[in-house]
């Protein structure tokens, strides 16, 4: 029996309706909306369509959002300046810089620069410590695995006591996936392993899980083999392997992608599984719009 697809799409639709609704409702009983700045420095082809799908996003749900834009050679202190800027504007509850920066940039420095309780990518040290303590601690989760949580337990797939295998041990997703889905609470109070690239048998470990995120970056690493059946599979993979043909127009190339997890042999043994694309990756951007939201339900006290 083929596995049940968890669709990102489609969530994404269910929580950004819902975010709607709430901005709506604060801006008729407060007069404020979330205020999101995204700052782009040069113009990678990716960022530009990220920013893109977060600039619209962001207005599509009625806040007020800000672009600024960059050139190439911009200086690691034009950067600081135009933060310092909106840490200081008490309409902004958001700063995203989109990374990856020039090389002359240090990400770091950016980084942290960034007011942490208008940090809505959840990267900032305070943030991170705030994720591993827990509980009340967590204001902004990182938007990937807040995303994966999230479809975990809008799919009703028990957590507590699960065996969870998180294949990747990266800050973006791995790290803070292992730590929220080990926390006391909803989608949570599993038990967590994480294995990398330094695991001598990543098989045996990926069998033994009854939730199986990977994040490794390889694709089709993970084997049916490797799936223990009825597993929950998550696959955050999202690599270029090649090209075809646009459907809309066949004079247009476009980029074939593949999971981490080699779906057509996976989805004959999992219970659930995400497809790629449409499955993690629309979540993304969803969970980046619901830290903005609530920041600005922290600064009002509603939150």
């Amino acid at each position: 029996m083929a596995a049940k697809l968890l669709k990102g799409t489609e969530i994404r639709e269910e929580i950004l309706s819902e975010i709607r609704q709430e901005v709506a409702e604060i801006k008729e009983k407060y007069g404020q909306v979330p205020g999101l700045v995204t700052i782009l420095v040069g113009k990678n082809p990716a960022s530009v369509s990220y920013v893109t799908l977060k600039i619209q996003t962001a207005k599509s749900l009625g806040f007020k959002e800000v672009q600024e834009n960059l050139p190439e050679d911009a200086s690691e202190e034009d950067v600081l300046k135009l933060i310092d800027k909106y840490n200081k504007d008490d309409s902004i509850h958001g700063i995203l810089v989109q990374l990856p920066l020039p090389k002359h940039i240090n990400e770091k420095k950016i980084i942290y620069a960034i007011d942490p309780d208008k940090d809505v990518d959840g990267f900032h040290p305070v943030n991170v410590g705030r994720l591993m303590i827990g509980g009340d601690e967590v204001k902004f989760p990182p938007c990937t695995p807040a995303g994966i949580q999230e479809m975990i337990k809008r799919a009703g797939i028990e957590t507590k006591g699960a065996e969870v295998v998180v294949v990747g041990r990266s800050n973006i997703v791995g790290k803070p996936i292992a730590v929220m889905m080990m926390q006391k609470g909803p989608g949570a109070n599993a038990t967590v392993t994480v294995v990398h690239t330094a695991t001598k048998d990543l098989a045996f470990h990926c069998k033994r899980a009854d939730i199986l995120i990977v994040a490794a970056g390889v694709p089709g690493l993970v084997k049916s083999e490797w799936i223990k059946p009825g597993a929950c599979v998550i696959d955050v993979g999202v690599n270029r392997v090649g090209e075809k043909p646009s459907k809309k127009d066949p004079n247009k190339m476009v980029p074939i992608l593949k999971g981490d997890v080699d779906f057509e042999t996976a989805k004959e043994v999992a219970g659930w599984i995400t497809p790629v694309p449409g499955g993690v990756g629309p979540m993304t951007v969803t969970m980046l719009m619901k830290n903005t939201l609530m920041s600005l339900k922290y600064k009002l006290g509603i939150a």
